[in-house]
């Protein structure tokens, strides 16, 4: 058997036979407005619902708006900030811009990059959380000009969320977001999981769908599935109703 964290979004259990796998780090990644970052809320949202700890860390975005994004994509929630209040699910703003830009060299690139990992880490054991986002860290990408050393943070980022016992999901721009251009980069295969949000046809018909590219140590769905964003949540129409392993 597997331990599971149910996302308790409508479908996407389905596709991960039962919740994604404990502990594992997971990658979402798609193109603008896809709904990589919502996606990602309601992850948290339904697990501090459900009373697991969670966090939410905003690499990007100030906290205020990724809340206010939330509760104007979905309006039935009515009590996310009762939920934040209560402090089960934390919304914080880590900026790495300013301390990687900084960095003169790669040893001080590393140092201001460890130092960026250890307040995420700190906040995680403050929070107790074990319900993890991170959005997004495309950010780390376009900071870290040497591809190598940015490997080596990404590596890292991952090895010490595993080592915390969080099961995570990060996010991350997709070059392309038609299924058919899929293309993956190196960095992508330290991930335990990957997800893939695609928006195909034309501007005004955009068709959105979601696929499930791997997970480590269990089955999955391998169905592309189409989806919605409502004011309930993520609506993922999965293929068939799979039994949870």
């Amino acid at each position: 058997m597997v331990d599971r964290v149910a996302t308790g979004i409508s479908g996407l259990d389905k596709m991960f036979y039962g919740g994604i796998p404990a502990e594992s780090q997971v990658l979402l990644t798609g193109g603008p407005g896809a709904g990589k970052s919502l996606l990602s809320f309601e992850y948290l949202y339904r697990n501090a619902k459900a009373g697991n700890a969670s966090i939410f860390f905003a690499f990007e975005e100030d906290p205020e708006k990724i809340i206010e994004n939330a509760k104007a994509a979905f309006t039935d929630l009515a009590d996310i900030d009762a939920i934040i209040k209560s402090g089960r699910l934390v919304v914080d703003r880590e900026e790495p811009t300013g301390e990687l830009i900084s960095a003169t060299n790669k040893d001080e690139d590393l140092f201001q990059f460890g130092s960026i990992m250890t307040k995420i880490e700190s906040r995680i054991s403050e929070t107790k959380a074990t319900c993890v986002v991170i959005d997004s860290v495309s950010i780390l990408g376009i900071m870290v000009k040497d591809v190598g050393t940015y490997r080596k943070y990404m590596l890292a980022l991952i090895t010490n969320l595993k080592r915390l016992g969080v099961t995570s999901i990060m996010t991350m721009e997709m070059e392309n977001p038609d299924r058919n251009k899929l293309t993956f980069k190196p960095e992508h295969f330290i991930f335990d999981g990957i997800v893939a949000l695609y928006q195909t046809g034309e501007s005004t018909r955009r068709v959105l769908t979601a696929e499930i590219l791997k997970i480590r140590g269990t089955k999955h769905s391998f169905t592309t599935a189409p989806y919605e964003i409502t004011p309930s949540g993520f609506k993922i129409f999965a293929a068939e109703d799979i039994t949870p392993y």
